[in-house]
């Protein structure tokens, strides 16, 4: 990836894995340009934690909205993370990265910006197709026909696990509570509260459990 300075659009959806990616670009001097994905979900909290990021540490924000009838998924509660490694999840939506990517791709173009980053990652992870090597090698070579000399995919937490990425994300000055990846959140006197039990926040406590 080298020192030269680069404008780049990262996905962003107020998680973990997406937010140390945003971090990491920042901390390599590039212009990063934040870009959320609102498609219909059942709640927004995820869009708030990355607006609230992108506030602290001074990055761009922008929003695409996808008026997307999404079928819907039944999501796996109390799973251990060896349970949740074993085969692809309930809760997958087929086609999202796919369209999140191209979305980005086509964003990063319309702006001048050289790359894509994505917080992508295949190592602790619930099976999904659209996370491993294999996705992110063919839709490269799928971009540069779709978009000829335009910007370039990377994923660099591609082969970390879920506790590097929790580490480097203490290096980059996030915490446990600053990050919000929850599937089924419950609503309290404080406002959202994350569940604890989906896969999201099994494999979260997992990421974090030997940090302080």
């Amino acid at each position: 990836m080298g020192k030269e300075k680069r404008k780049v659009v990262v996905l962003h959806s107020g998680g973990l894995d997406s937010t140390v990616c945003m971090l990491l670009a920042q901390s390599r001097g590039h212009e990063v340009v934040s870009l959320g994905v609102s498609y219909n979900q059942h709640h927004h909290v995820e869009l708030d934690y990355a607006a609230a990021q992108c506030a602290r540490f001074g990055i761009e924000r922008k929003i695409v909205s996808v008026a997307w009838s999404k079928p819907a998924r039944e999501i796996p509660k109390n799973r251990s993370v060896a349970e949740i490694k074993k085969g692809v999840s309930s809760a997958f939506l087929p086609g999202r990265n796919g369209i999140f990517l191209m979305l980005a791709s086509a964003e990063a173009a319309g702006i001048g910006a050289d790359e894509v980053w994505t917080g992508i990652n295949s190592v602790d992870f619930s099976g999904y197709p659209d996370c491993r090597p294999e996705f992110i090698a063919s839709f490269r070579d799928m971009l540069s026909y779709a978009i000829p000399k335009g910007p370039k995919l990377l994923a660099p937490l591609q082969a970390k696990s879920k506790p590097q990425i929790a580490k480097l994300a203490q290096r980059l000055g996030l915490q446990r509570h600053d990050t919000w990846s929850c599937y089924r959140p419950k609503i309290s006197a404080a406002g959202f509260v994350p569940c604890g039990a989906c896969d999201a926040c099994k494999l979260h406590e997992f990421a974090w459990q030997d940090l302080r």
